[in-house]
């Protein structure tokens, strides 16, 4: 199976190549690893070799029809759902009622659900349902960043494939086989920077990086606030983040994280962050917590960050946050 435009995530690759060789692509698969990881990209080639017309060991071969209009997405028989807001039981029924409408052109028919883990309990039944009753032709790809966030029922009706972040080398020579014009100290920094997870670094290359100026405002603002030990400064930051959407939040986590590795990368005399501002947060982070106190921190975030891929409310994260933080900072002041 063609997977070279995935970079990295070499056992899934030798998954998938064993798999397809024995007995062709599952009916169902759920792609499960952080944002930036290649869910997306991986759902285009997986879309683009159940539509494929070309040899079936050659699939996809990304020369024919079929293939070309997968990856340029406009394939009249790859559906899509859940690229904005939660996924409820009402789509689910859609989608199902659509199921048994035979294909326009090619021999199957894909349900590409992103964010498939803002579906509530009742959708999932329902997308249990369509997984077990389906037609024969029907093929479901379920992205999501929390594979536990979808019941397990639902679950065993799928196969996984979890996605890694690539180490810094293919990184690097992911970026400077994509980007050629760009400098080789950019691309680097670029690399590092995004943590083995592509999509950061080619949204951040192309200017479309999540990281919007409200997110890298907030982030930098939390930073300020742990670093100062204020817990009332810092509740007052946590209870305006309720009305975030959760996918804001866990975008909100990562970018923080980031904060703290760089105070931490500082702290150790090891390397300076280019960005000012970046680098003033990280520095007065690095100043006021130890690196326990950090680790613990980056530990809470990264627990929230998976917490947002369930269906949990943003004012229960957001009191969570401020509980959890208040209470390294009282252990900091303690010692």
């Amino acid at each position: 199976m063609d997977l070279h435009a995935l970079a990295g995530n070499g056992p899934l690759k030798r998954q998938l190549d064993l798999q397809t060789a024995r007995r062709g692509l599952s009916h169902a698969y759920i792609l499960s690893g952080p944002a930036g990881s290649g869910k997306r990209t991986l759902a285009a080639l997986l879309s683009a070799a159940l539509v494929c017309s070309g040899p079936a060991e050659q699939a996809p071969c990304l020369h024919c029809s079929g293939c070309r209009k997968a990856m340029g997405g406009i394939h009249p028989d790859i559906v899509r759902a859940g690229a904005e807001g939660d996924i409820n039981v009402a789509q689910i029924r859609a989608l199902r009622a659509d199921a048994y409408i035979r294909p326009n052109e090619a021999a199957r028919k894909v349900y590409l659900l992103e964010r498939a883990h803002t579906m509530n309990p009742s959708a999932q039944n329902a997308m249990l349902k369509l997984l077990e009753e389906g037609p024969p032709y029907a093929a479901f790809l379920l992205l999501t960043e929390n594979a536990a966030a979808l019941l397990p029922t639902v679950r065993s009706r799928c196969e996984t494939l979890t996605l890694s972040p690539v180490s810094l080398p293919e990184a690097e020579a992911f970026l400077y086989a994509r980007y050629p014009q760009r400098s080789r100290e950019e691309l680097s920094a670029a690399a590092r920077r995004c943590e083995g997870l592509l999509g950061r670094a080619v949204a951040e290359l192309e200017g479309t990086a999540a990281v919007d100026s409200r997110l890298r405002d907030t982030a930098l603002l939390l930073a300020q606030r742990l670093s100062a030990g204020d817990e009332l400064a810092l509740a007052e930051l946590c209870i305006s983040l309720e009305k975030w959407e959760r996918d804001d939040l866990a975008a909100l986590m990562g970018e923080t994280v980031l904060l703290l590795r760089d105070a931490l990368v500082q702290r150790a005399g090891a390397g300076q962050e280019e960005d000012p501002q970046r680098r003033a947060a990280a520095a007065s982070l690095a100043s006021a917590l130890s690196p326990r106190a950090m680790l613990e921190a980056i530990r809470v975030l990264e627990e929230l960050r998976t917490a947002c891929g369930f269906y949990v409310g943003a004012g229960h994260l957001a009191g969570w946050l401020c509980a959890r933080l208040a209470s390294i900072q009282t252990a900091q002041i303690t010692r």
